[in-house]
């Protein structure tokens, strides 16, 4: 009934879009030489129109409702223009650009993002919608509403450890950089949002791509590129401090400054931000701090920007989830640190949790060697240090590489312990690009050369049986290098004023070493090397100044992860191979004054996917076994409207098919009578992708009146299964939820702003879980389950304040 009720909502939305009465604005933009400049942008702000100029200087954008307007205009190495008028009837205005005198942030090119005519799947969130969405949560639920993507958090609030998936593709297939500088792990390939504490808060705009994407810098995009974007500083000073309290003891104050641009030069801006939380799971509290410092040099013809990132983190471990047993009778169960004393009582340990900083330095020169050229670099360092530290319960001294000894006359085989498990890296590198634009062609040309070096080591630093084994007696040690190198080019063609050609060939080439000691004492020493080649392509048509539509196919290639490498160490026929995927999407985006509609239609198909099949090395580790052949298919549809001058509607469907088209599990039988084994397969044949929902819809029905903004905000994340059999035993449930929003923004004397903010989130108090984990055996034939879930907080609330100056 739900899935009837939104694909009947954006039937309504698609009607009432291609129906409005409407008006039409057209010009002429040119230089101050009476030049035509062709691709200068034209936006109405407020709404969803806009459009390109053509190679005389033309533009036209149709479909808008009589009123004020306000247009903005600009180009690359231009001054941005803005003009308001009144239109009643067809209104011709005509535009004059001047050159930039310095280096504006309008002249910076974004290489690895997606323009206007990009034929790909994208979605933009601007500073203003980060900004009011941004109340105490981590990025993940900050992108909620954006197509595809299904969030996670493992404290149950939004808060600490959290996650996303867009459709279906794991965190460690998502590419993320910020200012095009990476910053996914590149052992892991993961970003753990947990290190960048309120990175938000200092973030102007984001990009999410969906699909292979365009070339970026980093871990390879195999599924979706989020792209972050820092702010820079404005014109004038500023001031700002804000609070956020609400439910499980959660609390977040910021405050930031700007200098605004001295002499016209130079600024310099920071933010700090403390936050802490409970979290709505027991022993799942967040204790972190996060800072971001800014400076920018400018003058006429290049940009220098200083960016220092401090993250520190320490948080309870939740990561085991709650036992599938405890869902009903107990739903903040965590086994984290449960121990049982000398009385035989159960009791957990206090300090059972998460500790890392996370610091990135970065530098960003910007050049603007003419009016069609424009080079970029960036210099970054990462340094990231910390350990997470656990209990545990009747260790046996030999798996720490420990032999037994005698205490009076009893012999010590194994004990109880506190551990810490370390890790200590260093990634580095240069991340580069030139942009070139003049008349119908643009050519971008870019890469990077990065290194990571990374420590793991596991330390005990308590033992109840200890013999003469000394404080901080470290049990395992190994290291990693990471080498990168990367190239691409890029090239947008304008064949005509309506049709665009798209292309992008990428190069990347790495090397990886593993060697030491694994925590289980397995020696994991191993090299690999891998070359990609990634090629895309694609076509963009303007049907009418209203409508566009896109085709582009593209070509990814992945390598496997550290945890995919150590877990086959030991057995060569087990090693990973590296994962191909073959990625075709169709578009097409109709705007009808505030109105706007766009669907896509994408196939990924995948060659060596890696999946867990339950299989076994031959040392006995569970690994990722790589399947020939499995797809992603679905559409995707988009609409905004306005459905009144007080009352919009936003929302976003997605419909899909996930399938790995042969598969075979493994898997063991226990005899009961003896306990004895046996190691089993059985073919499954088509089965879906595990944690891939065929349906996710999400919306947003925000309405304004005065100084008040609600917002009744919606979504549904359809079945998923957390292993690759289709048991429904092991499948994480439907779920619906609804939160609300209210932002006031009263006029106070002598403030240049004030906000008010309450947050309530689950309205309806749904209980509801969006991640999970476990696997199966058998006992006699009969297949069993083991489960963790990620339960979500019931109806709790935050409200913010926040003060402008």
């Amino acid at each position: 009934m739900r899935r009837l009720y939104i694909i009947l909502v954006l039937i309504l939305q698609i009607k009432f879009a291609a129906g409005q009465d409407s008006l039409t604005v057209n010009g002429r933009i040119n230089d101050e030489n009476g030049t035509a400049l062709p691709g200068a942008s034209v936006s109405v702000r407020g709404t969803q129109s806009g459009g390109i100029s053509g190679q005389d200087g033309k533009y036209e954008i149709s479909g808008l409702m009589a009123g004020n307007i306000q247009l903005n205009f600009s180009f690359v190495g231009y001054e941005s223009v803005n003009v308001k008028a009144r239109l009643s009837s067809d209104t011709t205005i005509n535009v004059v650009l001047k050159p930039a005198p310095v280096m504006t942030d309008e002249v910076i090119v974004n290489a690895t993002r997606a323009g206007e005519n990009t034929p790909l799947a994208y979605t933009n969130v601007a500073r203003e919608e980060l900004k009011k969405a941004n109340i105490g949560q981590d990025i993940p639920f900050l992108l909620s509403l954006t197509p595809s993507l299904v969030e996670t958090s493992e404290a149950g609030t939004g808060i600490g450890y959290t996650g996303m998936r867009i459709r279906g593709t794991d965190a460690n297939r998502i590419n993320v950089t910020i200012d095009e500088i990476p910053l996914n792990d590149p052992e892991s390939q993961t970003v753990f949002w947990v290190d960048l504490p309120d990175i938000a808060s200092s973030v102007g705009n984001i990009q999410i791509q969906r699909g292979v994407g365009t070339s970026s810098n980093g871990s390879g995009a195999f599924g979706a590129t989020v792209s972050l974007q820092t702010l820079n500083p404005g014109n004038d000073p500023f001031a700002e401090a804000g609070t956020s309290y609400g439910s499980f003891n959660t609390l977040k104050n910021t405050v930031s400054a700007g200098t605004g641009f001295l002499a016209d030069k130079i600024a310099l801006q920071l933010r700090y931000s403390d936050i802490k939380s409970d979290g709505y799971v027991d022993r799942t509290g967040s204790d972190h701090r996060s800072a971001f410092i800014s400076g920018v040099y400018r003058n006429g013809r290049s940009r220098l920007k200083a960016n220092i990132i401090l993250g520190e983190e320490h948080t309870g471990i939740g990561w085991w989830g709650v036992p599938s047993d405890s869902l009903k009778t107990n739903r903040t169960y965590n086994p984290a640190g449960q121990y049982t004393d000398g009385n035989g009582q159960i009791q957990y340990y206090n300090n059972e949790s998460d500790n890392y900083k996370q610091d990135h330095y970065q530098l960003i020169y910007n050049f603007r060697a003419g009016a069609n050229l424009i080079m970029n670099a960036a210099l970054h360092y990462t340094k990231g240090k910390g350990y997470y530290e656990e209990y545990r319960e009747d260790q046996p001294l030999a798996d720490y590489n420990l032999s037994p000894f005698l205490s009076g006359n009893q012999l010590i085989t194994e004990t109880d312990l506190i551990r810490r498990k370390w890790l200590d890296n260093d990634f580095y590198g240069l991340v580069y690009s030139l942009n070139y634009k003049k008349g119908r062609t643009g050519v971008t040309a870019g890469g990077g050369v990065n290194s990571y070096l990374g420590d793991h080591f596991g330390t005990v630093i308590w033992m109840r049986n200890a013999g003469n084994t000394e404080k901080d007696y470290q049990w395992y040690f190994n290291n990693s290098v990471k080498n990168e190198l990367s190239v691409y080019g890029k090239l947008n063609y304008d064949l005509s004023e309506k049709t665009k050609l798209f292309g992008d060939i990428q190069y990347r080439h790495l090397y990886y070493r593993m060697a030491g000691i694994e925590d289980d004492l397995l020696d994991i020493s191993q090299k690999h090397n891998f070359s990609f080649f990634n090629p895309k392509a694609g076509f963009f048509y303007n049907i009418t100044p209203d409508q566009d539509a896109w085709i582009s196919f593209a070509i990814a290639n992945r390598e496997p992860t550290r945890e995919d490498f150590k877990e086959a160490a030991g057995d060569a026929s087990a090693t990973p191979k590296p994962e191909r995927l073959y990625d075709t999407e169709l578009g097409y985006k109709l705007r009808s004054g505030n109105n706007s509609f766009s669907v896509n239609l994408y196939g990924m198909y995948y060659k060596n996917q890696l999946v867990p099949t339950g299989q076994l090395s031959n040392v006995g580790y569970t690994i990722m076994t790589n399947v020939d052949k499995s797809f992603r298919m679905g559409i995707e549809a988009i609409a905004s409207l306005r459905l009144a001058d007080f009352l919009d509607l936003n929302s976003a469907l997605t419909l899909s098919r996930n399938k790995i088209l042969d598969f075979t599990e493994y898997y063991t039988d226990y005899n009961t009578t003896d306990w004895s084994s046996q190691y089993l397969s059985r073919r499954l044949g088509v089965v879906d992708i595990a944690y891939s929902p065929s349906v996710i819809w999400s919306g947003d029905l925000a309405a304004k009146a005065g100084i008040f903004d609600f917002h009744l905000i919606a979504k549904y994340v359809g079945k998923q299964y957390f292993d690759n059999t289709m048991s429904s035993a092991r499948s994480i449930d439907p779920y619906f939820v609804t939160n609300l929003r209210l932002d006031i923004q009263p006029g106070i004397r002598n403030l240049k702003g004030l906000e008010l903010q309450l947050l309530v989130n689950n309205l309806l108090n749904a209980e509801y879980e969006n991640n999970a984990y476990g696997g199966n055996w058998y006992e006699d034939g009969i297949e069993r389950t083991w489960s963790y879930f990620f339960p979500q907080a019931g109806i709790n609330y935050m409200f913010r304040v926040a003060f402008s100056f």
